[in-house]
């Protein structure tokens, strides 16, 4: 008999979990609390638009990124199929090509965002070089942070976890004391390209060592850094692969939230969910938990965390709000072929100009086929003022929020005369379902994002749990990727399914799973700096150098976390 499995939550862990397993022969129901799958990455019709049997509007919930160091969910993207597509959907990838850092103030620098591959490329990096100065980074600072990329390349993986993971990279850089241009390019801009983080907040573990996964790849020639899909997320990706899921014999049950885990003899024995007809007791042989953190830790209850403590320190982890809002154009305002950061910007937009990378023609599809322009913006920092509203976004109405950032937009990219975008040409926005309005004028967001923080690490459980028939397929769970993310999700649901694998004597081949690749030419030195560590000795690179010794490392790890460190390396050795 085919062995079956529960999966709680259709988002990119839920989904990616039971296309692992349909694969392999087992029985598998989603069981998802909303009405449509994927999670935050789906795309949501707007409610109103569509005339003439066209659909509404393709609003998201923030624009999808797929850096080149992404492997794990690019592999499950290349095996669902689409159209005449080789690859599958991996094959709707498009590559961009600049990213746009733009000023209220100031000229826009655009930075190659691939190694170079013509004269254009070349032309627009040694120009991004040559006016760096626009940046107004001291040259001692450049050195600085070069210094610090330099020291964490050439550092020990139980370095970067006894003593990187339990310090800012804020405060390893001493920011405070730089000057406001390295504050705010190396702080703010850097992380906003890279996820829901602070910089102040962010360990330098997590920071360094994703960082440099985008920036090695500039310098590999013929890799996509950074890629996007050719179309709206759930017709480019998520509605193709609930259909081969389909197909493959799995069974989704939208609209219907997870009530508790019932645990008996330390398993679970049951999950206790909201049918449409009330409440029902859902049995599998095995449950894989594909929930946000946020949602997982409401079914925290006596029993289950007696059988595994170690999930309450899940109540820990913090998350952030990083919401998007669309505006719909009735033209077309290309820009950069790829991301526009608005760098003085209060609420840390960051925006894409989507139809240059969509199939031609692709939002006549949608509204009233009039749409040309579409302008997808993440807003990351909710909690300073406006320079319009001169209030908080999380204190604004919806139409407070829409309106000051398209005067943000405004400021930033209508440069020198160059009109780029004109209020007549705004057809409609769309802000995140997510973003709620409560009676009392409370402002709620169901969606948030796990943030990475100094020390999470430790509070992150693996894919396994302490009960035999349960497990973690979410963005919070410890993998190589280390950053919350779609990517971090796919290997944490191939985590939970090779831990499914073992625990039923499966005779299918485990999935796969790939480390962060970092040049072996560094291997050397990150085993001198492995000594060094050992030896309680901070890297020879740290600021104040090997002369000062023990005093100046950021942190001699003690010796129960170095037996942590080195349990979990062993382990993931295995694993891998």
């Amino acid at each position: 008999m085919r062995r079956s499995v529960a999966i709680l939550g259709g988002g990119v862990g839920g989904m990616s979990a039971a296309h692992e397993l349909a694969e392999r022969g087992f029985s598998v129901t989603v069981y998802e609390a909303r009405d449509a799958l994927g999670g935050k990455a789906r795309s949501i019709c707007v409610p109103g638009t569509g005339l003439h049997g066209r659909r509404g509007l393709p609003g998201e919930h923030g624009f999808r990124l797929f850096p080149s160091f992404y492997r794990h969910l690019p592999d499950t993207m290349a095996r669902i199929p689409f159209r005449w597509n080789p690859r599958g959907v991996a094959d709707n990838f498009v590559s961009t090509r600049r990213t746009r850092l733009a000023r209220a103030e100031g000229p826009p620098l655009d930075v190659v965002s691939r190694f170079p591959r013509d004269i254009h490329d070349w032309r627009s990096a040694w120009q991004a070089v040559r006016r760096r100065d626009v940046t107004g980074i001291p040259d001692d600072e450049f050195t600085t942070f070069a210094r610090t990329i330099l020291t964490v390349l050439t550092t020990c993986e139980e370095r970067r976890l006894g003593e990187y993971e339990n310090i800012s990279y804020w405060s390893y850089l001493d920011a405070q004391r730089r000057s406001p241009s390295f504050r705010l390019y190396f702080g703010q801009v850097a992380l906003r390209v890279m996820a829901a983080m602070r910089p102040e907040a962010a360990s330098l573990r997590t920071v360094g060592t994703i960082g440099l996964q985008l920036l090695l790849d500039h310098f590999r020639p013929g890799q996509e850094v950074n890629r996007l899909l050719n179309g709206p997320t759930s017709d480019a990706w998520l509605l193709p692969w609930r259909s081969y899921l389909e197909q493959l014999g799995v069974r989704f049950r939208k609209s219907t939230p997870i009530v508790s885990l019932q645990c008996q003899r330390d398993r679970v024995a049951s999950v206790r969910v909201m049918g449409t007809d009330g409440p029902e007791e859902v049995r599998a042989d095995f449950y894989v938990a594909a929930l946000p953190v946020e949602a997982m830790v409401r079914l925290l209850d006596g029993p289950l965390l007696e059988a595994d403590p170690r999930l309450a320190l899940l109540r820990q982890l913090e998350t952030a709000w990083m919401v998007g809002i669309q505006f719909f154009l009735r033209r077309d305002v290309p820009l950069v072929r790829g991301h526009v950061v608005l760098v003085d910007s209060p609420w840390a937009l960051s925006c894409v100009s989507q139809p240059q990378f969509w199939e031609e023609g692709a939002l006549e599809r949608y509204g009233d086929g009039r749409v040309e322009g579409l302008f997808s913006v993440v807003i990351s920092d909710w909690d300073r003022p406006g320079q319009f509203v001169q209030k908080p976004a999380r204190e604004c109405t919806r139409d407070e929020v829409a309106r000051e950032v398209w005067q943000q937009l405004k400021v930033h990219l209508n440069r020198d005369g160059d009109v780029e975008l004109r209020d007549a040409d705004l057809a409609c926005w769309y802000l995140a379902e997510s973003i709620e309005y409560r009676p009392g004028g409370e402002v709620h967001n169901s969606e948030p994002l796990l943030t990475n923080t100094v020390g999470s690490w430790w509070c992150r459980p693996d894919a396994t749990t302490a009960l035999p028939n349960l497990f973690l397929a979410s963005d919070y769970v410890r993998t190589h990727t280390d950053l919350a993310t779609m990517e971090g999700a796919n290997e944490a649901a191939r985590r939970a399914v090779n831990a499914i694998l073992a625990e039923s004597d499966s005779h299918h081949a485990p999935c796969l799973l790939w480390p962060l690749e970092e040049p072996a030419l560094f291997q050397p030195l990150k085993g001198l700096d492995l000594l060094r560590y050992r030896m309680g000795l901070p890297h020879a690179m740290a600021p104040g150098g090997p002369s000062k010794g023990r005093e100046r490392s950021v942190g001699s790890a003690s010796r129960e976390t170095f037996e942590q460190v080195r349990a979990w390396l062993l382990d993931r050795g295995k694993a891998a």
